[in-house]
């Protein structure tokens, strides 16, 4: 038996906005949940350091928050809504629900000035953006 000369695998454009959704949400939420590990151990190396690390995290998740918003976008596009069912379409719009709350979360949670606004802002944002991440699977079959 003769195999077929193997074929080079190159990618294709759904390929690449695929991974490239996954790559923002890997930063956003992923990142999301190591800034909560990290934060007992920062509290012991001075008052400024829980602060520090957020404003670092931030220096990568909103970038990467802005390339999950241009992939949706590109990833709807991909998609024909009306030969979708209405569940998928009541899921997807779930998502959306979430992935404006987990940012809205996130900015309220950085601006947030008492330990009650901050927890809660940091709960709202992280859950959402567990959920959004969940749906996403989801819809994508």
């Amino acid at each position: 038996m003769i195999e077929a000369a193997a074929q080079p695998l190159a990618p294709t454009l759904d390929a690449i906005r695929l991974f490239l959704h996954v790559a923002g949400a890997t930063v956003w939420v992923g990142g999301m949940f190591v800034m909560m590990g990290l934060q007992p151990t920062a509290r012991t190396l001075g008052p400024e350091a829980p602060k520090s690390l957020a404003r670092a995290f931030s220096r990568l998740a909103w970038p990467a928050f802005a390339l999950l918003i241009i992939t949706g976008f590109w990833n709807l596009a991909a998609v024909n809504l009306s030969d979708q069912s209405n569940t998928w379409q009541a899921v997807f719009g779930v998502k959306m629900v979430m992935v404006i709350l987990t940012g809205v979360g996130t900015f309220l949670h950085q601006r947030a000035t008492t330990k009650a606004g901050l927890a809660i802002w940091g709960s709202v944002a992280g859950l959402a953006a567990v959920v959004a991440l969940f749906l996403g699977i989801l819809i994508a079959g």
